[in-house]
């Protein structure tokens, strides 16, 4: 939790906000049961975020237009899409990249070694998905 938004998530307004639309949702993630999926919901979720310049803002912070109770699968997608680079990535062969230290390094793409000599030539993202269960 933000160190600006600790104070309003302690908040009454907050809590009575939090509880109405676990209500309104029986519970139940919002987004799974729009796709027909009857899941727990897990956290009351603001659509559009809170920020230090909007944390004052009811229309924002309270209205249970902008709130959505998810799961946490539902959660993470949401924030890690938006904020976290891919996990893997491919050349156009298919082959693994090495992954970046940082967006200003220059990373030539080039196979990786996974020890004992063993490289990522022939190794497809196909196949690469394959063997991790991915």
């Amino acid at each position: 939790m933000k160190e600006y938004a600790k104070e309003f998530y302690k908040s009454a307004a907050w809590k009575r906000a939090r509880q109405q639309v676990i209500t309104r949702a029986n519970g139940l993630c919002e987004r799974c049961r729009a796709r027909g999926i009857y899941k727990p919901g897990y956290i009351v979720h603001h659509k559009e975020y809170i920020t230090p310049g909007n944390i004052g803002n009811a229309d924002i912070t309270l209205n249970l237009d902008n709130l959505e109770y998810v799961c946490e699968d539902c959660h993470n997608k949401e924030h890690k899409a938006a904020h976290t680079p891919k996990r893997y990535e491919f050349d156009e062969n298919g082959n693994l990249l090495p992954p970046k230290e940082n967006s200003k390094a220059d990373h030539t793409p080039r196979p990786v070694n996974f020890g004992r000599g063993k490289r990522t030539e022939g190794v497809t993202s196909k196949k690469l998905c394959k063997v991790a269960h991915i």
